[in-house]
């Protein structure tokens, strides 16, 4: 049966990551419920999902057994997902404040692979998976096109004052060519090294850790956008969201922000 799932997804257009937690649904259920499939035991696998899990996360689980049912040909099955109460404001978010110190502490150190990734990351606002294939070409060239999330091509853009700094950083370190981002060993990047690397950024200099993760930057991009260029059309389109209702959450402020403003504005 699982055997069955594998060569079915590998014939289908997820990524490798979405791939891995659809065989870890099936995996779950199996164990808790042996292989046989019946709608009441889909039910109990709902249940103890709500039980023990996060909404998100009983919804991805939810999404890799859907799946295996279109494989096997029981669509007919398919468990809804719960819903998931919006939050009116955006969470762990690293304020403008914050960014700035952290470029003028790095610069001042001198450590400009930890500057140019939370640069890279803020200024072009792209997903982890995406900032790990930067190369010199692109730089040079000032974007790259990109096939991604959603099995979509998208063009990510290198601002200019960006793509002049990182040139001067490629000609004193003699980089011209590959991948930007590297360890000691010349191995490119992968997700988990940036996300520890800032790890270390927020713990070497005091920096609520919360918000440093790489998403972080991505949000920090699309809120810097909005409020400086009010087309929420285009943002979508840079930050490649399928849909523009995904990019309207950045209309709405940080907790951080409506706690500031409440405390300036109500004195009744």
């Amino acid at each position: 049966m699982q055997n069955r799932f594998k060569n079915y997804l590998k014939n289908q257009e997820f990524s490798k990551h979405t791939k891995d937690a659809y065989m870890r649904s099936l995996k779950q259920f199996i164990s808790l419920f042996g292989e046989q499939f019946t709608k009441s035991k889909l039910l109990k696998y709902k249940k103890w999902l709500i039980q023990n899990y996060k909404p998100k996360t009983v919804n991805a689980r939810i999404a890799g057994i859907n799946c295996f049912l279109k494989c096997i040909k029981r669509e007919q099955w398919s468990l809804n997902v719960v819903k998931l109460q919006q939050k009116t404001f955006l969470e762990n978010v690293i304020s403008e404040a914050d960014y700035d110190f952290l470029k003028r502490k790095l610069k001042r150190c001198g450590n400009w692979q930890g500057y140019f990734i939370i640069r890279f990351l803020c200024a072009t606002g792209v997903r982890v998976s995406e900032f790990c294939q930067f190369k010199v070409e692109h730089v040079r060239t000032g974007y790259f096109d990109i096939y991604g999330k959603g099995q979509k091509y998208r063009r990510i853009y290198i601002p200019a004052k960006l793509q002049r700094e990182a040139v001067k950083w490629f000609e004193k370190t003699g980089m011209e060519t590959g991948y930007i981002f590297k360890t000691e060993n010349g191995t490119p990047f992968k997700p988990r090294m940036v996300v520890q690397t800032l790890k270390e950024l927020a713990k070497k200099y005091g920096i609520n850790p919360a918000v440093m993760y790489p998403h972080s930057f991505r949000h920090r991009f699309a809120k810097n956008f909005i409020f400086k260029y009010k087309d929420i059309a285009l943002l979508a389109d840079l930050m490649g969201h399928e849909s523009i209702e995904t990019t309207r959450i950045y209309l709405r402020r940080t907790a951080f922000e409506q706690k500031d403003i409440v405390d300036k504005i109500v004195d009744w």
